[in-house]
C-alpha cells in the first residue's frame, strides 16, 4: 500500500495546492483519460497518449506468452538475455530486474568497449530483446544489427534468438516479420517514458526471471486510490511538491530522488528520464538529481531542491521534503499520475519532446557528412580538452579548464557530468558526480552517454537555462563497424557528443569536453583535481 508524509515546505506546497486539484477533479479525469487536462495546444498530443493510465490491465495478456516464451527459451538452455534499447526502453526493465535480482544485460550504448562487453557473453545462451517504437532508433538498429552479424558467424538460427517489441504497424514490425522474429506488440498510445507496464518493461523483465504479474497487480491496486479526488491521494501530493514547493525566489525547480530503505534498486534513474523528459521544456521544469542518502545535496539543503526518499515505511517526514513507501509497481504509477499533475501547475505539455531531435539531427549531420571534431584548445598529458561558450584563453591544464567551467555556475545553476564511457568497466565514473556536487555546492546530475540523450537531454535543451556541462569521451583504440552501415560504433558515439555539444553551445551554455586517453588514470586524475 502507498504511503507517504511531507514536511516543512514540502507540506505548505500541498496545503496551498492540492485542495485546487481536487476542486478541479484533476486525479479522476486523468484516470478517465480526459486529454484536455493540459490545455489547447497540447490536445493534439495528449489524446494519443494517455494509454498508460490503464497499462495495468491492457497488458496482463501479454504474461502468459511471456511465460511461455521463457519456458521455451529455457528448454533450449537459453536463459542470458541482452535487451537493445534506449530510454524508456532500457530504463523500466533494468530497475525491474535489478529490483527482482535477476540477471539482464541492459544495452544502452553506443560504445564500442561496452558493445564488446555484451558480445563476449556466451551466445549459445543468449537471446536479445530489441526495443524500440519505430526502429529508427540509431542506436538501437545499430545494436541490432551487430548481435544479428554474431549469432549467424556463430552458426546460430539469428531469427530463434531475437525479441522485437515495438509498435503495431511500425517500420520495426513490417521488418521483423519478414525476417521471421518474434513480435511483441506495444501499446501506441503510451509513450515511452510512460512504458514500464507496457511490453517494453514487461517482455525483457519477465524473460529475465522477473514477476511481472505481480508488478501489474500492485499497479492496478494503486491506480484505484491514485485516481481518487482526495487530499488523501499520493500522486495530487506528489505533483503538487514537484511543482510548488517554495524557494525564497519563487517554487523549487529541482528534485533530488534518493532511495532510502525501500526494497527498490535504480528506481531514480527511470523517474529522472519521466521528470526531465515529461516537464523539460519552453524554458521550464523540474530537474530531477538522483542522490544517495549519503550524497552532497542532502546535507546543503539548496533552497532551489526538495528531496524526495524512497523509504521501507513512509511515516514521518522531516525538513521541506517527501517519502514515499510503496511497491515498485505502485511506484510507477504513483509517479506517473503525479508527473502530469505537476506538469498541468508548471504550464506544459508533459507528453511531447520538442528538443530531443536536436542533437539527434546534429550528430547524423556529423556522420552523413563525414564532418571532423573540432581540433583540442590544448592537449594535457594524454587528454584534449575543447570547449563551447567557455573561455579557455591562458589555460593549459585540465585542473585549469574545470575551474573555468566551475565559475560559469551561479545560485540558479546545476553541474551535469556526462560519460561518454563504457560503465561496465569503469562504474568509478560515476564518483565524480558526488565529487563535483561538494566541490561546487550545487545540484549535479550524472548521465552515462548516450542514454541520457534520451532521458535528461529534453531538459538540457528544453528546460531552464541554467545546465553547465562536461562531457568525458573516450579516445577508444578498439573499434567496431556497425554491420550494413558506413560508419563504427566509434564514429557513432563520437559524432552523439560532438552533436550535443554543439546543440547546447548554440544554446549559449557553456561545454567543457575531455576526451581521455587511458580512461582509468586520467579519470583518477580528474578526481584528484578537483578534490
Amino acid at each position: 500500500m502507498l504511503k507517504i508524509a511531507v514536511s516543512g515546505k514540502a507540506a505548505a506546497a500541498v496545503a496551498e495546492y492540492v485542495p485546487t486539484l481536487i476542486a478541479d477533479k484533476v486525479a479522476s479525469r486523468v484516470a478517465a483519460k480526459d486529454f484536455t487536462l493540459w490545455g489547447k495546444d497540447a490536445e493534439s498530443e495528449s489524446s494519443i497518449r494517455l494509454g498508460w493510465v490503464t497499462s495495468s490491465v491492457d497488458s496482463a495478456a501479454l504474461v502468459e506468452p511471456i511465460l511461455e516464451l521463457r519456458d521455451a527459451f529455457a528448454a533450449q538452455g537459453v536463459n542470458r538475455f541482452v535487451l537493445c534499447g534506449m530510454g524508456g526502453s532500457s530504463l523500466a526493465p533494468e530497475v525491474i530486474t535489478r529490483t527482482a535480482g535477476v540477471e539482464l544485460v541492459v544495452l544502452d550504448s553506443t560504445d564500442p568497449d561496452q558493445i564488446n562487453d555484451a558480445l563476449s557473453g556466451d551466445l549459445a545462451r543468449t537471446a536479445i530483446v530489441v526495443s524500440s517504437k519505430s526502429g529508427s532508433t540509431v542506436e538501437t538498429d545499430s545494436q541490432k544489427r551487430i548481435f544479428e552479424q554474431a549469432f549467424a558467424e556463430a552458426g546460430i538460427p539469428v531469427a530463434e534468438r531475437v525479441v522485437i517489441v515495438t509498435d503495431p504497424g511500425s517500420p520495426m514490425e513490417a521488418a521483423a516479420t519478414a525476417d521471421g522474429y518474434r513480435i511483441f506488440n506495444a501499446d501506441p498510445t503510451v509513450g515511452g517514458r510512460y512504458s514500464a507496464l507496457t511490453a517494453f518493461g514487461l517482455v525483457p523483465s519477465g524473460l529475465a526471471g522477473a514477476d511481472i504479474a505481480r508488478l501489474l497487480a500492485d499497479a492496478h491496486e494503486a491506480g484505484e486510490l491514485l485516481s481518487l479526488d482526495s487530499a488523501e491521494n499520493p500522486a495530487l501530493i506528489l505533483g503538487a511538491v514537484l511543482a510548488r514547493t517554495a524557494s525564497a525566489t519563487g517554487f523549487r525547480d529541482k528534485v533530488g530522488i534518493i532511495v532510502d530503505g525501500a526494497p527498490i534498486v535504480g528506481f531514480g534513474d527511470w523517474a529522472e528520464q519521466l521528470i526531465a523528459e515529461s516537464t523539460g521544456k519552453i524554458g521550464r521544469g523540474v530537474l530531477p538529481v538522483v542522490l544517495e542518502p549519503g550524497s552532497p545535496e542532502v546535507s546543503a539543503a539548496a533552497d532551489d531542491l526538495v528531496l524526495a526518499r524512497l523509504v521501507a515505511d513512509a511515516t514521518v517526514a522531516t525538513g521541506d521534503e517527501i517519502v514515499i513507501s510503496g511497491s515498485l509497481g505502485e511506484q510507477f504509477l504513483l509517479w506517473e499520475y503525479a508527473t502530469v499533475i505537476a506538469s498541468r501547475l508548471i504550464g506544459i505539455n508533459p507528453f511531447d519532446q520538442p528538443d530531443v531531435e536536436s542533437a539527434k539531427i546534429a550528430a547524423r549531420a556529423m556522420l552523413n557528412e563525414r564532418a571532423a571534431i573540432a581540433a583540442p584548445a590544448f592537449v594535457d598529458g594524454q587528454v584534449e580538452v575543447r570547449a563551447h561558450n567557455l573561455d579557455l584563453a591562458g589555460v593549459t591544464t585540465v585542473k585549469g579548464a574545470v575551474e573555468a567551467l566551475i565559475a560559469q555556475l551561479d545560485i540558479d545553476s546545476y553541474f551535469s557530468v556526462q560519460a561518454y564511457l563504457d560503465r561496465t568497466s569503469v562504474p568509478q565514473a560515476y564518483d565524480l558526480r558526488d565529487a563535483f556536487a561538494s566541490r561546487t555546492g550545487r545540484p549535479t546530475t550524472f548521465g552515462w552517454a548516450p542514454r541520457f540523450l534520451h532521458s535528461t537531454g529534453q531538459y538540457h535543451k528544453g528546460g531552464p537555462r541554467q545546465g553547465v556541462y562536461l562531457q568525458l569521451v573516450s579516445k577508444g583504440e578498439a573499434d567496431l563497424a556497425v554491420p550494413g552501415r558506413e560508419f563504427t560504433f566509434g564514429e557513432l558515439i563520437a559524432s552523439q557528443a560532438a552533436g550535443d555539444a554543439s546543440v547546447l553551445g548554440a544554446l549559449s551554455r557553456p561545454v567543457l569536453t575531455l576526451t581521455l586517453g587511458d580512461v582509468t588514470a586520467d579519470l583518477a586524475a580528474l578526481l584528484a583535481a578537483i578534490a
